[in-house]
């Protein structure tokens, strides 16, 4: 895994374990851990998980402790008689560190995150086919959302609506849906709330399916009521940027690149300033993993990266715009997963 020769590899990061062994777990405040050596692969987890770890982690052998016992006994075992391990630095506590080496005779902690990262960036077929398929519920529940939404409801309701939706489809929901309205959707990442739809409202939704762990991640727009020129300028500028994106999405050009492509036709239009974050960011058992497509960035394109293309323009008091899809890189060009209808929709209000 790293280009220096180790004894072991000491992962405890939930979702790089979840990537290595397919178990996926939050053990909240309990020691879970893989450790895999040169003989073979053993996971430690909390004793509630035990089952679920046997069923799913094939390729490690399962070992679980109880509440009240020593967890470290089992890291003790594990990595006896090892002296360089390596592991995620920017995951492993202090105090983990130090109790593995002065407990063991481990002597060294290699840092291999950047590593595992790595190997993740880069989707195999299964991977896109669990994102794809998570892309198609995220696509039929935006659908019924949009034919049920109306004036009065409230930024709350519609965020739980979308929840079930997506229950209903066979998913589970891949982050803490947005629904912003009105002056609301200026503020690109703030969470539902009491407000509710009012005529001449922009309203956001930017919300996902995940499918076996894998997750989508999808905005569309709307105006409550006929919209107004102004409403029609924005988001015409903002999907006209998001196509270019799209366009820019090939083997060999850099995330730079993609982001630029949007930037260039937001900044002709004079939204510059109101386009404040990256075009896009990497999708997979992580909501934001890599890549990172910030302006100016240089990590070159390759078949099966997956990212998402989320331009967006906020104008403080009035709304914002963001349309966002979900893009699989491939042999000359891209592959878009999301596939609902980007135009401003109209929600009545009567």
């Amino acid at each position: 895994m790293a280009s220096r020769h180790l004894d072991a590899v000491y992962v405890t990061r939930p979702v790089s374990i979840a990537y290595l062994t397919g178990f996926h777990a939050d053990p909240h405040e309990r020691l879970m851990a893989l450790a895999v050596r040169k003989d073979g692969a053993t996971l430690i987890v909390p004793a509630l998980e035990r089952q679920s770890a046997a069923d799913h982690a094939s390729n490690a052998d399962v070992v679980a402790w109880r509440d009240g016992e020593d967890p470290y006994e089992l890291v003790d075992r594990a990595l006896a008689g090892l002296t360089e391990v390596g592991v995620e630095k920017d995951h492993l506590s202090l105090l983990s560190a130090e109790v593995i080496t002065s407990r063991t005779g481990v002597s060294e902690l290699v840092d291999v995150g950047t590593e595992i990262v790595r190997l993740r960036l880069i989707k195999h077929e299964a991977e896109i086919e669990k994102l794809g398929r998570a892309a198609a519920i995220t696509d039929a529940a935006c659908e019924a959302a949009f034919s049920r939404l109306r004036a009065g409801q409230s930024e709350i309701e519609i965020a739980l609506m979308l929840g079930s939706l997506i229950g209903e489809l066979g998913g589970t929901l891949a982050f803490d849906s947005l629904v912003q309205s009105g002056p609301n959707s200026a503020m690109s990442h703030a969470g539902p709330s009491s407000r509710k739809l009012a005529p001449g409202d922009f309203v956001l939704l930017d919300f996902g399916a995940a499918f076996d762990g894998y997750r989508a991640d999808a905005t569309r727009m709307a105006v409550v009521g006929e919209p107004s020129e102004r409403h029609r300028e924005i988001h015409a500028v903002v999907l006209e940027a998001h196509d270019a994106a799209i366009a820019a999405v090939r083997p060999g050009a850099t995330t730079g690149d993609v982001d630029a492509a949007a930037r260039h036709l937001i900044d002709a239009a004079g939204y510059g300033e109101r386009f404040f974050h990256r075009v896009g960011h990497g999708l997979g058992l992580e909501i934001h993993e890599a890549p990172s497509l910030d302006p100016g960035s240089q990590t070159v394109l390759e078949p099966g990266m997956v990212f998402t293309i989320e331009p967006g323009v906020y104008i403080p008091g009035f709304g914002g715009v963001r349309i966002e899809d979900d893009v699989v890189v491939e042999d000359g060009g891209c592959r878009v997963l999301t596939k609902a209808d980007r135009s401003l929709r109209v929600i009545t209000h009567t």
